[in-house]
């Protein structure tokens, strides 16, 4: 009987990395090509905005059925509070770091340091009121209303309030929670044809933005871009590892890696953690985090959990005490820095026009003129790639380390032994 050949080191590697490899090589030749178009590549445009749409079509019944039906099936509510308890504290912990980390990168190189803008005059902004848009976020008037991308927190609240209701009711609400599992694989599986998409949807994405906004969006600010890229990308890949080696040690670190390019590159193209939340779900579930906590925190953390945002407030802030000659170095200053990126990055990034309560909370509590908006509403613009990818790896790791804490050490031997996951690309890739 011939003897069963081991699998060879590069043999592993491609079967690990090559839908990953085959997205990055697409985003390459469309970055390329985008380049060398110019603004003709708009014309690639549509091809990019219909893989978009397909994931924005599939995030609503996804989120809700994952959602609810982990919550259904959950007959221990303590586990549940336990989850929702310590994902709070994850979130919050995390974004002190982000935060934190910005901080130091700002205070080593400014990035206001030999640049002279004079801010524009901006038109009368209107301040929203903030109980208004708390109640907005978490709520709507009609049924038709949840069900639409642009009121996330509202439909997690509907999606837990009815897989609540299903456990609540006991026998009777077997068959519905049968249904809520079986949507849930079934969308699923629909994402898995959407990836089949991915490498020319993510490849035209990057064509129309390299060829379209490229020189015009990035020259005036290529200082910022040069402090909050390289450390987005250093959290990324080293804040990351570490947060993910806590978790499951140096298999929890060649489990996130092996399986975070494709939702990372899709939150880099699309600018969007929402978009990134089917892809984000079946990484996470690859990786072996349990289907009570990765059901929870991902779709949740994609409205309130945004590290790369974080970073971005802390930015911001500082480029605004640096254009206006204050003192940006006071330990008293920096403290309340941190807090406006916490409460931008971690509360109010769910709340509809979150974005714009966070600058104007920025220019209230730091008494700068309203007209200092549009610089920092621009900053916001050109950071967004690497803010939003942070922002949706940030909830995959979040989940491995509460998975951590809540099934201890071998939490992903156990997931890893058990069934058989699904798979993010397609089946010849596998």
């Amino acid at each position: 009987m011939a003897k069963k050949e081991s699998p060879t080191l590069a043999g592993t590697f491609f079967k690990s990395y090559a839908f990953s490899l085959i997205l990055i090589g697409s985003i390459a030749l469309g970055s390329l090509l985008g380049y060398v178009l110019g603004k003709r590549g708009m014309a690639l445009k549509p091809l990019g905005d219909l893989f978009l749409n397909l994931l924005f079509t599939v995030v609503v019944p996804m989120v809700f059925f994952s959602l609810s039906s982990a919550v259904a099936v959950m007959t221990d509510a303590k586990r549940l509070g336990r989850i929702l308890g310590w994902m709070m504290v994850i979130f919050l912990a995390t974004g002190v770091v982000a935060s934190v980390l910005m901080v130091a990168g700002v205070l080593a190189w400014p990035p206001t340091a030999g640049v002279n803008l004079t801010p524009p005059t901006a038109a009368s902004i209107d301040r929203p009121d903030v109980l208004t848009q708390i109640v907005k976020a978490f709520s709507v008037s009609d049924f038709g209303e949840v069900l639409s991308k642009r009121n996330m927190l509202a439909l997690i609240v509907f999606s837990i309030l009815v897989g609540l209701a299903t456990s609540a009711v006991g026998e009777k609400g077997k068959p519905f929670a049968q249904l809520l599992l079986a949507g849930n694989a079934v969308m699923s599986k629909a994402l898995s044809y959407i990836m089949y998409y991915a490498p020319i949807g993510l490849g035209a994405y990057f064509a129309y933005l390299v060829g379209w906004f490229g020189s015009e969006m990035f020259k005036p600010y290529l200082r910022v871009i040069a402090l909050y890229y390289p450390i987005a990308l250093l959290y990324f890949g080293v804040a990351f590892s570490l947060y993910a080696g806590l978790a499951g040690g140096l298999s929890g670190i060649r489990r996130l890696w092996s399986n975070i390019i494709p939702p990372a590159l899709t939150a880099w193209a699309t600018g969007s953690s929402v978009a990134t939340i089917p892809t984000n779900l079946a990484a996470a579930e690859k990786i072996g985090v349990p289907a009570d906590i990765r059901e929870a925190v991902i779709p949740i953390g994609a409205t309130i959990h945004m590290e790369g945002s974080c970073l971005a407030a802390v930015l911001k802030t500082s480029v605004l005490f640096g254009l206006y000659h204050m003192n940006f170095s006071d330990p008293a200053v920096l403290i309340q820095v941190v807090g406006v990126a916490l409460l931008s990055g971690v509360v109010i990034s769910g709340i509809p026009s979150g974005g714009m309560i966070g600058e104007l909370l920025i220019i209230n509590l730091f008494g700068f003129p309203i007209e200092a908006m549009p610089i920092i509403t621009m900053i916001g613009t050109v950071v967004d790639p690497p803010a939003t990818m942070v922002n949706a790896v940030g909830d995959n790791v979040s989940s491995m380390m509460i998975a951590r804490i809540l099934e201890g050490r071998d939490w992903m031997k156990t997931k890893l032994t058990g069934t058989v996951t699904t798979a993010v690309q397609p089946p010849a890739m596998r």
